[in-house]
């Protein structure tokens, strides 16, 4: 950590409960919000060999529009090299009745060069505007920390951001990065000596004076491209990081140990009572539920296990899932979760947390559905490979990676880059070609998805060439940025 790094007051962090604002006031009361109506995608040209700035999308997601599964406007970033990534909003459902907050600003940290943009949706929905950029170096100097990855707005009305590493892409040198309401940097949020071993995502509950937060790996290492001697060498993570909410010390580290490598994703249940949650893990392809025990201490244990599949013509013999993504539905009825590298979305009932049951399993992609170099081979020494269905007309390209769930949860978004190193890596077609979103039709009654043929957002036709599409975020928030308290 850089020796002149500002430490944030704690006490101010925690902010209380707000009144009147943006958001719900619960979670189911969002469930029953608006229908949405446009969505923002983060499109990524950095890393696909096109000169060209990365870009805000807007989707008319509006079935009775004329513009409907369309790209309705681009905001462009002012610089080439930026790597968009994740986002999130400047106030969200924690700020819910303060009539001094509003969901206006989306906040988009770019991962690779850094800076952090702050885009106005309030002006113009359909035509976001750039309100603010955060420049890197100012964070480096205040702060030692770089790769900003996950944004969340805290009841304060500050803005957090994880940050997996220090400029030079040493994990060490991750932590947590503050931002007032006006996007200057304050510090860091942990305490001194208390950063995580690795960094990525992060979900915290206030009722439970508890965020944890997981590890993807070092930058220097996974801006490069994923080499699996780099899971051996200790340069990705397996670690859940318990914090105290709002004062940042270090309470526990949870050791996933060889079943929860690259744990990424972390949700709490919504409702802020509850004290378990789950997360994704990547390479092993678990998702994990963690816990909090009668004495405070927390505990994990496997939760759902994607079994690896035996292959031909790949790198490696068996391949694994690739959990790349998961969400939970508003009502803490259903998760969610994609298999990147197989390419199936699976819905699985979590009404009781401790004994999940799969419901409903869609595929839309993948490296082995009909058509790939790649074969699964069965137990009998048989050989197969999976239906993918066209949508309209259009062969399915990469994985299923960032997914987003309709607040009633009848309607799941989903896109199809992880990041453009490993796109160009595991996926070269999909660099070469662009990304798609789809959208996936819910029973979010008994259980069941299927894909909605009258949606295709072809990210391969626009205007300045093939983009990668990630993350999604609706203008009235959804259930992977909105937090109770």
């Amino acid at each position: 950590m850089a020796t002149d790094t500002v430490v944030v007051q704690h006490a101010a962090v925690d902010g209380g409960c707000c009144r009147k604002g943006p958001g719900y006031a619960t979670p189911l009361e969002a469930m029953a919000g608006p229908r949405e109506s446009l969505i923002y995608v983060t499109c990524i040209y950095t890393g696909t060999g096109t000169e060209k700035p990365d870009y805000l999308a807007t989707i008319d997601v509006d079935p009775s529009s004329p513009t409907y599964s369309k790209v309705i406007h681009r905001l462009p970033m002012p610089y080439i090299g930026d790597e968009l990534h994740h986002s999130g909003w400047n106030a969200c459902s924690s700020c819910h009745g303060d009539p001094s907050a509003a969901r206006r600003f989306l906040v988009l940290p770019s991962l690779v060069s850094g800076r952090i943009y702050a885009v106005d949706t309030q002006k113009e929905p359909r035509a976001p505007t750039l309100h603010k950029i955060v420049d890197p170096k100012d964070i480096i100097a205040k702060t030692g920390l770089a790769y900003p990855h996950t944004a969340h707005c805290l009841a304060s009305g500050d803005i957090m951001v994880s940050c997996l590493g220090d400029r030079d892409g040493k994990a060490e040198g991750n932590g947590f990065l503050l931002l007032d309401s006006d996007f200057n940097v304050k510090g860091r949020w942990e305490k001194p000596g208390h950063s995580p071993l690795f960094g990525y995502d992060f979900w915290y509950q206030p009722r439970h004076k508890t965020m944890i937060s997981t590890s993807w790996g070092a930058p220097a290492a996974f801006t490069k491209g994923f080499d699996l001697q780099h899971v051996s060498d200790g340069l990705y993570g397996r670690h859940l990081h318990v914090y105290s909410w709002p004062d940042g010390e270090l309470k526990q580290t949870l050791d996933l140990g060889n079943t929860g490598l690259l744990p990424l994703e972390i949700r709490f249940l919504h409702n802020p009572s509850r004290d378990t949650g789950f997360v994704g893990c990547a390479l092993t392809s678990n998702m994990v539920r963690f816990f909090k025990n009668p004495d405070g201490s927390w505990s994990h244990e496997l939760s759902i296990s994607v079994k690896p599949l035996k292959v031909q013509n790949w790198i490696l013999p068996e391949m694994p899932g690739l959990i790349t993504d998961f969400l939970i539905s508003l009502d803490d009825r259903f998760l969610y979760l994609a298999n990147w590298l197989h390419g199936d979305i699976r819905q699985y009932n979590i009404e009781d947390p401790t004994n999940p049951r799969l419901t409903g399993q869609v595929w839309v992609g993948g490296l082995v559905q009909k058509g790939s170099t790649v074969v699964v081979e069965a137990d009998d020494g048989s050989t197969y490979q999976v239906d993918v269905p066209k949508v309209q007309g259009n062969q399915l390209r990469g994985g299923p990676q960032m997914i987003q769930l309709s607040l009633d949860g009848k309607r799941l978004y989903v896109t199809n880059s992880l990041f453009s190193t490993w796109d160009r890596q595991f996926y070269p077609e999909l660099v070469q070609k662009g990304g798609h979103m789809l959208q996936i039709d819910v029973n979010n009654e008994k259980g069941g998805l299927a894909i909605n043929q009258k949606f295709f957002v072809d990210f391969g036709t626009e205007p300045d060439g093939p983009s990668l599409a990630h993350e999604m975020r609706y203008p009235g928030g959804d259930c992977t940025s909105d937090i109770w308290i």
